[in-house]
């Protein structure tokens, strides 16, 4: 069963490290993805750029629009993610504990699943 760990991360936060800081939270991270890829857990993972190099695309109404980052109403982003395979939630969460960032962030843990509610069925 695949779950994902989301790194929810206020948005200024990575603006307040030294570039050591920075270096040395980014290699936290790997060690932990690396450890996750030798318990055989990990599927992929990925350490996502600020918000202020994205874009926003939405077509609603009919009307294509593009907004480009930073967005001035977001306190916080996805600063990465890992795609993990579980046996459980329970055991996801676990491994979501063991994660460097929730120190700093927050670590949201959710099981891939269709874009329709399947809660009735």
């Amino acid at each position: 069963m695949s779950h994902m760990l989301l790194i929810v991360e206020p948005t200024g936060q990575r603006g307040t490290r030294t570039e050591a800081q920075g270096r040395e939270v980014y290699a936290r991270m790997q060690r932990f993805g690396e450890s996750l890829k030798a318990r055989g857990k990990l599927l992929a993972v990925e350490s996502l750029a600020s918000q202020s190099q994205a874009v926003r695309v939405h077509t609603g109404g009919g009307k294509p629009q593009v907004v480009d980052g930073p967005f001035a109403e977001a306190k916080e982003m996805i600063g990465g993610f890992f795609l993990l395979d579980c046996d459980s939630m329970a055991e996801a969460v676990a491994i979501a504990h063991e994660c460097p960032a929730a120190e700093w962030a927050t670590v949201e843990v959710r099981a891939l699943g269709p874009c329709y509610d399947d809660s009735q069925g």
